[in-house]
């Protein structure tokens, strides 16, 4: 893979600090903060989400609640959008028009949630870029406690448009 750019490179420097990605989600979308979902690392070849395993993420079955998987899903996939999104010069709207789970262990711990779709996202940026048409994206990321076990499968498909000027 070749390296970041520079914006890019200011990108995964924003999301993975807690010193400024905290303050970015207690601004923009405080149930990340509330829930401490953190990005853990973002790059060309993987985007991982941390949930932790805490009283205000539990269910009633001592399991991690749905929705804050949920949450560590997309923000996976999202900053692999992210990252991808700062390559291009053109602005884009995007945004998640579906999500698909399977849960098939119970999380009890912090689950890590992966991504791996980074070039999936750069192609349908240049098909949208090249067509001016939406372009889908079905991303997959999976959620894993430190063990390895795997918690919990999402399938987050975005929608990317480009922007006229």
């Amino acid at each position: 893979m070749s390296t970041l750019n520079v914006r890019q490179q200011k990108l995964v420097k924003q999301m993975t600090s807690p010193f400024t990605f905290i303050p970015f989600s207690l601004a923009k979308i405080p149930m990340l903060a509330i829930a401490g979902v953190r990005i853990k690392e973002m790059n060309k070849e993987r985007s991982v989400v941390s949930a932790p395993f805490k009283h205000i993420n539990k269910n009633p079955f001592k399991s991690m609640y749905f929705a804050v998987q949920a949450m560590a899903a997309e923000l996976s996939t999202a900053g692999a959008a992210m990252l991808a999104l700062e390559a291009f010069e053109d602005s884009f709207a995007y945004i998640v028009v579906g999500v698909k789970a399977e849960f098939v262990k119970k999380a009890d711990q912090k689950v890590f949630f992966e991504c791996v779709n980074y070039s999936d996202f750069q192609n349908a940026l240049e098909k949208a870029t090249a067509t001016n048409e939406p372009v889908e994206v079905p991303s997959v990321t999976e959620g894993k406690m430190a063990d390895g076990t795997v918690v919990s499968t999402f399938e987050v498909t975005w929608s990317f448009k480009k922007r006229e000027r």
